[in-house]
């Protein structure tokens, strides 16, 4: 269903484009009731994304990266975050992105990579579509250390637990982001369940 013709850009004002874009946006938009309303919004624009959760079904593990966000630190998050490996697409595909971002971030070379689904993660302020993708791997599918990429200032640490494991740490709160929990609920029901085990 297109829902373009429900909304009249007014004026766009740039914000900011330093490390990516935000603008200030006047637009006019047609509510239910047919009535029109004149609205301003913020959108962030920093470009699309993409993440991976690596699993090993007979191992019943996952691999995840820990690393230093300061938005979630200057927020009250005084540790580091446990995460999927992800990165912007940058021009790529979304796939072409996760394999080389896997590989930066993890040391793995992954081989079959399957997108599960895409979602608008913050869609109140930041244009920002993030595809979700699984992949199997295996010990000797590591080609490195990994550790990310220094001139982008990442310093990550890899993590291997079970999916236990990483599913106790959402419920002790040591797992917090959003994307992390979506792919490892994922994981959950649909890779390690009896179900998916049988099939």
């Amino acid at each position: 269903m297109s829902i373009a013709h429900r909304v009249r850009v007014e004026d766009v004002t740039l914000l900011s484009d330093d490390w990516f874009v935000l603008k200030k946006t006047v637009l006019s938009y047609q509510r239910g009731d047919g009535s029109w309303q004149r609205l301003a919004r913020e959108t962030y624009d920093r470009g699309n994304g993409a993440t991976i959760l690596l699993y090993d079904p007979e191992r019943r593990t996952v691999i995840l990266v820990r690393q230093f966000r300061y938005p979630a630190f200057v927020n009250g998050h005084d540790d580091f975050l446990i995460e999927t490996p992800a990165g912007l697409l940058d021009q790529a595909s979304p796939e072409e992105r996760i394999r080389a971002e896997t590989e930066e971030e993890t040391g793995f070379r992954v081989r079959d990579v399957r997108e599960v689904f895409d979602a608008f993660m913050s869609p109140g302020s930041v244009t920002e579509r993030l595809h979700f993708f699984v992949a199997r791997y295996e010990a000797g599918d590591r080609a490195s250390e990994g550790g990310g990429l220094l001139e982008e200032g990442e310093d990550i640490d890899v993590l291997e637990l079970t999916i236990e494991e990483a599913m106790g740490l959402i419920a002790a709160g040591a797992i917090r982001d959003g994307k992390t929990i979506m792919l490892l609920q994922y994981a959950a029901l649909n890779l390690f369940s009896a179900t998916a085990r049988a099939a």
